[in-house]
């Protein structure tokens, strides 16, 4: 990808990662340079559903008011049924290095289609590894690209967010 650089994010609840790329968004960071993944849902009650309204995804049922706002600050919405991980919804420039990943049929030792692409923008398999397992967990993955000064700043403004980790 042509991002120099990624810094990688863990958020236990949906809100977390909100509150996280909205303090990002306030500080003035490119919020384009985020890539969220996440399930983002847990209804069986109610019918779970996406579609495409041209450059944006409408939601209805459990996870409307999560992904709904967080699609219309971040790029390129997607939903993937991913072997191993179930439904994840995503977003940002981590859905082109999986969309390339799944046409290249690039799978690579181990890793899911998910851990694939992280490895295209630059995490290590190691790394995509945990990744994986914090999304089979039901937690929020944040990624951060862009140059070492993007990176920089975007963990100077994240320092007083408590429950993230990073890689």
């Amino acid at each position: 990808m042509e991002h120099e650089k990624s810094s990688v994010y863990v958020y236990n609840t949906h809100q977390e990662a909100e509150e996280a790329i909205r303090v990002l968004s306030r500080s003035g960071f490119d919020v384009k340079k985020l890539s969220l993944i996440g399930k983002g849902y847990h209804s069986e009650e109610f019918p779970v559903g996406f579609y495409s309204t041209g450059d944006k995804i409408k939601t209805w049922g459990g996870i409307g008011a999560f992904w709904g706002g967080l699609w219309g600050l971040l790029l390129a919405p997607a939903v993937f049924m991913i072997p191993g991980l179930g439904l994840l919804a995503m977003a940002g420039p981590v859905v082109s290095a999986l969309v390339g990943g799944l046409e290249g049929a690039v799978i690579i030792g181990g890793l899911s289609a998910v851990g694939a692409a992280l490895t295209r923008i630059g995490v290590s398999g190691e790394e995509a590894i945990k990744y994986e397992s914090a999304l089979k967990a039901d937690k929020y993955v944040l990624m951060v690209h862009g140059s070492p000064e993007d990176i920089a700043k975007a963990h100077s403004v994240l320092a007083n967010q408590t429950s993230w980790q990073t890689a």
